[in-house]
């Protein structure tokens, strides 16, 4: 398990992370949402010991995380910008660097998955695309099997078949190795069905932390004839609308109460579940 009390992080005068206390059972994985400077990388890389909190404490299975390789070797964090090395390496050199580094590191699982996405072992990490280096940073975060994997952004720059590999490949390899992960990310309907448990930053500061099905009855979609929708609506929270011909739908925040419901089916509109970056921009504070 992983847990932080009263963990702050501040860059001089200003607090990237507010007092959080936070604990997160082994075993889930967990997509942790937020907008740009929410905080998201900054608890990341804390939990991950490469940065040290201003006050509080992380620790992973009761074993504090910063500066202590009894923890931190079974921690592997894949960031955005990579986080692996110069760009001099060649990719063979950084996997063999990579399994001296964390015992839990699969070799042969590593080569399968360099095969999977067609990298290529002897190029250098500078020589490779954008999407190429994703891929690569997910190798390394996949094949490291380490108890605790997080992954900051790391599908950046990747074709949406990458994209799709990667997310096959996680819940398969979860199946076999079990182990706890962390998913943040903007690609927030994309990577949702991956994702057991939600947590959500705001300007530093956990918002909210729950499961995804439980999250998702918070919001509805009404679909039917247009008068007949705007009449249902009235007085609601809407979220959004779209029409199509005389058919609108309207996305609803907050769960129907049984009068709401009766009142659907008697009138034939439709009911249904609300996409989750819509619940995402409303809690956050509407559009950007």
């Amino acid at each position: 398990m992983i847990t932080t009390s009263a963990l702050q992080v501040r860059y001089g005068d200003t607090t990237a992370l507010h007092p959080l206390d936070l604990d997160l059972p082994a075993g889930r994985i967990y997509g942790v949402l937020g907008r740009n400077g929410a905080g998201k990388t900054t608890l990341l890389s804390t939990l991950a010991g490469f940065r040290k909190p201003s006050a509080g404490t992380v620790t992973f299975d009761g074993v504090p995380v910063f500066d202590d390789a009894r923890a931190t070797t079974r921690i592997c964090l894949i960031r955005d910008d990579g986080g692996l090395g110069d760009g001099t390496d060649t990719l063979r050199d950084i996997l063999a660097l990579a399994a001296m580094l964390r015992p839990g590191f699969d070799s042969v699982y590593a080569t399968e998955l360099m095969d999977r996405f067609a990298l290529p072992r002897k190029r250098t990490l500078r020589t490779l695309s954008r999407g190429q280096r994703s891929a690569f940073g997910i190798v390394v975060g996949l094949a490291s099997r380490a108890d605790l994997t997080m992954f900051d952004e790391a599908h950046l720059g990747m074709d949406a078949p990458s994209r799709q590999l990667f997310h096959d490949e996680l819940l398969r390899d979860y199946v076999r190795h079990p182990r706890t992960v962390l998913l943040s990310t903007h690609l927030i309907e994309e990577q949702s069905p991956l994702f057991e448990q939600v947590l959500i930053l705001h300007q530093g500061r956990l918002l909210l932390r729950e499961d995804v099905d439980d999250l998702r009855t918070r919001g509805v979609s009404v679909t039917g004839p247009q008068a007949v929708v705007d009449d249902f609506v009235f007085g609601l929270t809407v979220l959004g609308e779209r029409q199509l011909g005389p058919t609108k739908e309207v996305t609803l925040f907050g769960a129907l109460d049984e009068e709401h419901r009766t009142l659907a089916r008697r009138y034939g509109l439709q009911l249904g579940p609300v996409a989750l970056q819509e619940l995402f921009i409303h809690l956050t504070g509407g559009a950007a």
